[in-house]
């Protein structure tokens, strides 16, 4: 059995003191495919590292994530867009938008997203999207945006079954991760239409840990959890799950 967390940030320091038993961990859990998600230009470096100890294992992203987006933007956006000459990357991400924290630099947001999106558009490349209180504003601009060759992950999905539908209707991917396993998170009921094949498994380490590890450092190896959750719900095995999820991963990612 092989599970795909296409959402882990194991490069961010909460983990600097014991990584090389959390990465042991995760295999032992058969989580061995792990996608990382870049944030700004300063974890760059880290993720990178972390991918040259494990480049079986570990493949990394590059984008600017919403909440990092400031008055700065536009030199922020330009060091990153040097990266993709550098070396591969499997996605673009962690891009989107976020209005759950502050709306200061919402134009901004909206700026980068754009251009991010047009990066991926020109290099054939997944984008993994950022919505927290934006899904609907997300939405509107993919659809705005549409193109054949954008795709990708609407990273830990948390919106309703409307939502859902819209965002798989565009042919992308829901990242379900430990806010499944969360006792009133409905996130159960709004992807109850939803098929397997539209879902991929993720954890955003060291975020969001599932039950009954809530309220912890979550970590990759818990994946195993929220895989068992998706199979009790949609009545299946895990190894049914773990076997679609991995294969949605490939065609997203192209590895």
């Amino acid at each position: 059995m092989i599970l795909t967390d296409t959402h882990a940030h194991l490069y961010a320091n909460e983990f600097d003191a014991d990584r090389k038993n959390i990465m042991q961990r995760t295999f032992q859990k058969h989580v061995t495919r792990i996608f990382l998600p870049n944030i700004d230009v300063n974890s760059i470096q880290p993720m990178l590292n972390l991918v040259w100890e494990y480049p079986e294992n570990c493949f990394p992203m590059m984008g600017l994530h919403p909440c990092s987006v400031d008055q700065h933007v536009e030199a922020h956006l330009f060091q990153i867009q040097k990266w993709f000459k550098k070396r591969k990357f499997y996605a673009v991400g962690e891009i989107g938008l976020d209005f759950y924290w502050s709306v200061e630099f919402k134009e901004q947001q909206i700026m980068a997203f754009k251009k991010q999106i047009q990066w991926a558009i020109q290099q054939n490349l997944p984008i993994n999207i950022h919505s927290r209180n934006a899904t609907p504003e997300c939405i509107a601009i993919l659809t705005e945006m549409k193109h054949s060759l954008l795709r990708g992950i609407f990273h830990c999905f948390s919106g309703t079954a409307e939502e859902a539908k819209q965002i798989t209707d565009l042919g992308f991917y829901l990242g379900i991760g430990g806010v499944l396993t969360f006792k009133n998170s409905g996130l159960d009921r709004a992807i109850d239409d939803v098929s397997l094949e539209h879902l991929v498994l993720e954890t955003d380490a060291p975020y969001l840990a599932p039950v009954p590890y809530r309220g912890k450092r979550n970590e990759s190896g818990y994946l195993l959890e929220v895989a068992q959750k998706l199979a009790e719900l949609k009545n299946t095995t895990v190894e049914k799950v773990a076997m679609i999820t991995t294969e949605n991963s490939k065609r997203v990612f192209g590895i």
